[in-house]
């Protein structure tokens, strides 16, 4: 079974992007299981907190990260960029800078999101690509999913109900799934 992690950019609880990551986990190939995870609880980037001790948190998701095979970020966009939450939770999983081979060297790294706008947080993907190479990950370019009008795809209760939509999520994970998969028969 391939094991995927998956975390949403936004701590809000009616969040177009948790809804997405949702709707993910449901309709997943497969052989493949999507793993929900939180950057919730994790402080803002603090040496002076890091040099008293990795929080709790941070140790938590980092070791989430490295028992999967692969981790999907569910991106929010915020002012045409990278959401500084979501940014911070990776900042984190990067200390000490000796764990970043560990945590993302050659790991398969997959970026949708969804956006109440029209580019369906087309900035905040492309924002995320100098991140994801600086850590030496495998960015997963075999598709995009850039969900825009989040407030017309999904109902009130955070529920996916439109099937073009839901039809593009369902060909990304395919592809993503089959990417990870290949990536950990390599190893």
């Amino acid at each position: 079974m391939t094991t995927i992690l998956g975390l949403s950019g936004s701590l809000r609880t009616g969040s177009f992007n948790s809804a997405l990551l949702r709707a993910a986990a449901a309709s997943m190939p497969k052989d493949t299981a999507l793993e929900i995870g939180t950057i919730r609880g994790i402080p803002l980037y603090d040496g002076d907190v890091e040099a008293q001790g990795m929080p709790d948190t941070v140790v938590k998701l980092k070791e989430r990260v490295v028992a999967t095979d692969g981790l999907l970020l569910v991106t929010p966009e915020y002012n045409n960029s990278v959401p500084g939450v979501f940014k911070n939770a990776i900042d984190w999983l990067t200390r000490p800078p000796a764990d970043i081979p560990r945590v993302f060297a050659k790991r398969p790294v997959g970026v949708i999101g969804a956006s109440p706008g029209g580019f369906g947080t087309l900035l905040s993907q492309t924002a995320w690509l100098p991140v994801l190479k600086t850590l030496g990950t495998a960015a997963y370019f075999g598709g995009r999913l850039q969900v825009s009008r989040a407030g017309d795809v999904f109902n009130d209760e955070g529920t996916l109900v439109d099937e073009r939509i839901r039809e593009q999520l369902k060909k990304y994970l395919a592809g993503f799934s089959e990417f990870v998969a290949a990536a950990r028969r390599a190893s």
